[in-house]
């Protein structure tokens, strides 16, 4: 899985976990404070009721030997003995010989009068709820987790999913779908599903490029088609004309609207998906030097290391001729072929291959920069798709001297 969803899925993870400690640790604070307010709470009434019957003892001056109560005892908190010098009674938790008890004292002639009760098993019970508390949150927060990481992960491979086929259809490869239903079992179509959206998004946007694409394919082959019987009939009839510049002229505008028709039907079976390369064993340096012969162009041909390689002669040959003449169409010479095993280099000395060319490489109908000369940007396209079809590997690169650099790799033949 990739690691953006992995990512995603530990964040929504995360992201739950920690709402649900703060919801836990909120609710494990007011729960705290209910529960001591009420434990206190009890305990205070106590040490208040004893002090009630302590006072009245003391007024009648009999002793009260049910609770412990002292007047004056050094032990009374500092609070306890102001509130007392001002007339009130009061009660608070306090420490008596280093053990926590609950205080409560009151006036009487001038001097306080204090009880206390033992508050030490009302700590510890207080202790016994926070743990419970603190335990009951960590299992919530256990379970949340466990919880948001299992929804996470159905939807980080859900997304993972889908950008893997938007990825498949950005390579080319339009058939390429999600999946996902259109509803999703159980949903009355109230219930949005933001990622299904996405996805259902993706199938219709490539359904519909697909059909743009296959559209444009059936209308260059029909128009190649249909300009092919009348192209012909024009250059037998231009031939008949009397010689001179008009018909020179008419001629070469009509083998280039020709050369053009060619094109785009071949361009056309190449996308179809039908063509089938003929491969048979081919010594690549005595080939290549037989397809620079007779493609009229000059070239520099350098075997450094000769290999035998599986192709389709015809299908290198067409790849090599449009090289050669898109090499002394857009760049300069000298044109060098180099064969090194099965590797061939071509290179020329021009302005090198556009940036835009390079990084996505041929586009039919552009040529990148209109300064560079003229053409429709077929010839790259057309060795594209040939070395696609024969499996060769094919890169356009421009050298750190200048110059176009187009290196094509031919398998070879096994053993060899």
């Amino acid at each position: 899985m990739p690691r953006a969803t992995s990512s995603l899925r530990w964040k929504i993870a995360a992201t739950t976990t920690a709402v649900c400690c703060a919801v836990a640790a909120v609710l494990g604070v007011l729960v705290h404070n209910v529960v001591s307010q009420q434990v206190a709470g009890e305990v205070r009434k106590d040490v208040l009721r004893e002090l009630e019957h302590a006072l009245l003892h003391y007024e009648y001056g009999t002793a009260h030997g049910d609770v412990n109560s002292s007047v004056d005892p050094p032990e009374l908190p500092v609070p306890l003995q102001r509130l007392v010098a001002r007339g009130q009674t009061g009660s608070m938790v306090g420490e008596y010989r280093d053990r926590p008890v609950m205080w409560a004292a009151g006036p009487a002639d001038g001097k306080a009068l204090a009880v206390w009760l033992p508050y030490e098993s009302t700590r510890d019970r207080l202790r016994d709820v926070d743990t419970a508390i603190l335990a009951s949150s960590a299992l919530a927060a256990g379970l949340v987790a466990l919880a948001g990481l299992f929804l996470a992960d159905r939807i980080s491979r859900r997304l993972a999913t889908t950008a893997a086929v938007a990825r498949r259809i950005s390579a080319g490869d339009l058939d390429a779908r999600v999946g996902f239903p259109s509803t999703a079992a159980g949903d009355d179509g109230r219930h949005r599903d933001e990622v299904r959206d996405v996805a259902l998004a993706l199938d219709s946007m490539a359904r519909s490029l697909q059909d743009r694409l296959e559209a444009e394919k059936r209308f260059t082959a029909d128009v190649a088609h249909e300009l092919r019987t009348p192209l012909t009939g024009s250059l037998a009839a231009a031939s008949l004309l009397p010689e001179g510049r008009p018909k020179e002229m008419i001629n070469d505008r009509l083998r280039a609207m020709h050369l053009l028709t060619e094109d785009l039907l071949e361009i056309s079976r190449l996308d179809s998906g039908v063509e089938r390369a003929d491969l048979a064993r081919t010594e690549l340096g005595a080939a290549v030097r037989r397809i620079v012969a007779a493609s009229g162009h000059t070239a520099e041909v350098r075997v450094v290391r000769d290999a035998t390689v599986l192709t389709d002669r015809r299908r290198l040959e067409r790849i090599l001729a449009n090289l050669l003449a898109n090499a002394h169409k857009h760049g300069r010479p000298p044109v060098e072929i180099e064969v090194h095993g099965p590797v061939v280099v071509v290179r020329d000395h021009g302005p090198g291959y556009p940036a835009e060319l390079i990084e996505r490489g041929p586009q039919r109908f552009r040529t990148g920069d209109p300064g560079r000369g003229r053409g429709h940007g077929l010839g790259l396209t057309i060795v594209a798709g040939q070395a696609g079809v024969l499996g060769l590997g094919l890169t356009f690169a421009n050298a750190p001297d200048g110059g176009a650099v187009t290196t094509l790799t031919l398998p070879p033949v096994p053993g060899n």
